[in-house]
C-alpha cells in the first residue's frame, strides 16, 4: 500500500474530491482557494479526477500544475490499468453501471499515457497532521477503494472502516473520504469521518452547486459553490455525453438514483 505523509499543515485546509472531469467546477474551487490564501499544499483531493463530464485530461493537467496532494480514486486506478470499466462498485445492471460505459470510454480515449503513468503512482492513503490532530485520507473506505460509506451507515460500519484504517496507518483522529459524491460529517468513538462532497456533480439534492469543505482547527465548514455549468454542459454535448449527467448539472438530481440506499432516494423523501 502506498502511504504518503505530507506532514503538519497550518491554517485553512481545503478538502475536495469528485472532480469528475468537470473543468469549470475545478477552476472555480481553485479560484476560491486562491482568494482565501490557501496554498496548493493545503488543498487535499480525495480522488476521482475523471468521470462523468467531458474534460478529464484538462482536469488532470490542471491538478498536476497545481501540485496539490491527490489520492488515488477508483477511476484513476482503472484508467491506469486500462481496465474495461470504472470500478465504481455499483451493481451490474444498475443505471450508473450502464451510463458509465459512455463516459468511461470517452475518458479512456482522452487520458494520455503520461497521465495514466502519473495516476498509477498516486498514494492509496494520505496522512497529515493539523491542529494537533492526525488525519488519514481514503477514497471509498479502508476496506476497499470503492466501498460506499453513506451518511446513513450505522456507527458499527464506520467503526469497522476506522479500525481497518488504523491497522494500516496507525492511530488517527479523523478520516477524510470521497467516492459517494455526498458530503457528511460523523463521529464514532471520538474519531471524525468527513466527506467534503463532490466538486463536479451535485449531491442529488436539487441544488446544482458543487461542494467542498474547509478544515480550520476543529471547525469544519462545508461549502457550496456556483460555476459556469453551461460551459460544462456544452463540453459534454460536444463529446456526445448526453446520458443524463449533463442535465444533472442543471437540475441537481442524478440520473442514477437507484445506486443510492433506498432511504436516500427522492421517492422515499417524498413519502416521508
Amino acid at each position: 500500500m502506498r502511504i504518503t505523509d505530507i506532514g503538519e499543515l497550518y491554517g485553512e485546509v481545503l478538502l475536495f474530491g469528485g472532480i469528475y472531469s468537470n473543468f469549470e467546477a475545478l477552476n472555480a474551487v481553485i479560484e476560491r482557494a486562491q482568494a482565501r490564501g490557501i496554498p496548493p499544499g493545503n488543498m487535499i483531493c480525495s480522488g476521482d479526477l475523471v468521470a462523468y463530464c467531458a474534460d478529464g485530461q484538462a482536469c488532470v493537467d490542471r491538478i498536476r500544475r497545481l501540485g496539490c496532494p491527490v489520492l488515488l480514486g477508483n477511476c484513476e486506478l482503472q484508467l491506469s490499468k486500462n481496465a474495461d470499466d470504472c470500478g465504481c462498485g455499483y451493481d451490474e445492471g444498475s443505471t450508473c453501471s450502464i451510463l458509465s460505459r459512455s463516459w468511461y470510454a470517452h475518458a479512456q480515449n482522452e487520458i494520455t499515457i503520461d497521465s495514466k503513468s502519473w495516476m498509477v503512482e498516486l498514494p492509496e492513503r494520505i496522512i497529515f497532521t493539523h491542529s494537533g490532530k492526525r488525519y488519514s485520507v481514503v477514497h471509498g473506505g479502508a476496506s476497499g477503494i470503492s466501498s460506499f460509506v453513506w451518511p446513513i451507515v450505522p456507527d458499527v460500519e464506520l467503526l469497522f472502516e476506522i479500525n481497518i484504517l488504523q491497522s494500516q496507518v496507525g492511530p488517527i483522529d479523523g478520516v477524510i473520504a470521497g467516492h459517494t459524491g455526498i458530503g457528511m460529517e460523523r463521529s464514532v468513538n471520538g474519531i471524525r469521518w468527513i466527506n467534503p462532497g463532490a466538486v463536479g456533480m451535485p449531491p442529488n439534492d436539487g441544488d446544482p452547486r458543487g461542494a467542498y469543505a474547509i478544515l480550520n482547527g476543529d471547525e469544519l465548514t462545508r461549502k457550496r459553490f456556483t460555476y459556469d455549468t453551461a460551459r460544462s454542459i456544452a463540453a459534454m454535448h460536444a463529446a456526445g455525453l448526453t446520458q443524463g449527467y449533463d442535465t444533472a448539472l442543471e437540475t441537481g438530481f442524478w440520473p442514477s438514483e437507484d445506486t443510492l440506499p433506498q432511504i436516500m432516494r427522492r421517492q422515499s423523501s417524498a413519502k416521508g
